[in-house]
């Protein structure tokens, strides 16, 4: 870490405790959607920029007026500026909340600078890092979660070869209720193969409707049912070239990963901060929780996976900082893979302990133990999307036997 790590995490904890705090719960539990003018301050502030990582998109926000945090050299932004950021916003504990903020944005709006055309970049691009509109990425369906190429949803073209005709559904798309473009994989070809694949960047319009789904966690990230009949798409709205969808959702899937696994791990750390607290002044029996040799064992227990993963998380970070390309590639992918998958098995684990120790508070989503209740819900959520833990854990080890000496033996 460096001071310019530092400056950032002071700038962003400063908006995070004056614009996010003092609604954070309200929200959370109303189930109310972020308004535009809280978009546009995100944008602003230059959290929306510097949620994708480091990239060409900082120094378009530059020329845009939008500053980096803490002033941050957009030349010295790293992957760590960017864990900071989302851990400044994930320690607020509430996880509908914060995945409102950007969750769907910021696994979507990559896509749109990584692929999509000049023009698009410029007014798309533009529009998002302000604030002034909102995407998702649109991915899952009713028939095909992990299996992205088992997906239905079509896109064919018109006679003229000018439009797309897109028909399908989406679901679980995290923000969809409130987002004016979704990053959308269709189906093409007729193969039968993931080469059958695209991209669409899919702006809301006549035959596309969108319906809440009621999930875990707070319906204020507005999950989505996203219904597409006969929309009509222009070509132009094609994201690099037809058949490589699979290839650029692949892209993607790293740097989605290692956010989510950042996410909860700074959520798990409010969690355990406040359990601490908690077990400190609660008395029963006479003594205070901290006091009973249980308990510290459970806090031990807590705090030792945590850091346990926060090591984790920071060797991978490190090693995304040092190797060209960042997050993306094959060398990284078995790694991150691996991080979401112990971090979200951890998790559970940290979450249990946590529950014990707040008791009711821990399950109640209001008052003292909100953190940890939030947190509790969060862990099987993080378990569930961006690859389940069966997947990843699959993927790993399978892709590391491709690099295993075969002549290796006991």
């Amino acid at each position: 870490y460096r001071a310019s790590h530092k400056t950032l995490a002071q700038a962003v904890r400063a908006f995070v405790q004056t614009e996010l705090e003092p609604i954070a719960e309200s929200a959370d539990l109303a189930g109310e959607y972020p308004e535009l003018e809280l978009r546009q301050k995100l944008g602003a502030a230059g959290l929306l920029a510097i949620g994708m990582g480091p990239g060409p998109q900082l120094k378009f926000a530059k020329s845009l007026g939008i500053p980096i945090p803490g002033n941050v050299d957009p030349d010295d932004f790293d992957y760590f500026h960017e864990m900071i950021r989302h851990q400044e916003i994930a320690r607020l504990g509430r996880p509908g909340f914060v995945d409102s903020l950007g969750a769907g944005w910021g696994i979507s709006a990559p896509a749109v600078f990584h692929f999509g055309s000049d023009e698009m970049r410029m007014k798309v691009g533009s529009q998002l890092l302000k604030g002034d509109k909102w995407s998702a990425l649109a991915i899952s369906e009713p028939f095909a979660g992990s299996d992205v190429a088992a997906l239905r949803c079509t896109a064919e073209k018109t006679p003229d070869g000018k439009f797309y005709m897109v028909n399908g559904l989406k679901k679980w798309i995290t923000e969809g209720m409130y987002s004016d473009y979704f990053v959308t994989a269709v189906r093409t070809g007729k193969t039968g193969t993931p080469k059958d694949v695209s991209m669409l960047l899919v702006e809301r319009g006549p035959g596309l409707d969108t319906k809440q789904i009621k999930t875990t966690y707070s319906t204020c990230c507005g999950t989505a049912m996203v219904i597409m009949k006969d929309v009509k798409v222009p070509v132009e709205n094609l994201m690099g070239k037809e058949g490589r969808g699979f290839l650029q959702i692949m892209y993607n899937f790293n740097h989605e990963r290692w956010l989510i696994a950042v996410n909860l791990i700074g959520q798990a750390r409010a969690a355990v901060s406040d359990t601490f607290m908690w077990a400190r002044q609660r008395k029963i029996f006479g003594k205070t929780l901290i006091e009973q040799p249980v308990i510290r064992n459970k806090l031990a227990s807590a705090a030792a996976s945590l850091e346990s993963l926060t090591a984790l998380l920071e060797t991978v970070t490190y090693d995304m900082c040092k190797t060209k390309g960042g997050a993306v590639g094959d060398r990284l992918a078995a790694p991150i893979a691996l991080l979401k998958y112990q971090t979200t098995r951890s998790s559970w684990k940290i979450a249990d302990e946590c529950v014990q120790i707040c008791g009711g508070r821990g399950i109640t989503r209001t008052g003292m133990g909100a953190k940890v209740e939030g947190f509790k819900n969060y862990v099987k959520y993080a378990a569930v999307y961006g690859g389940s833990e069966e997947i990843l854990a699959d993927m790993a080890v399978k892709m590391s036997m491709k690099a295993f000496p075969k002549q290796a033996k006991l």
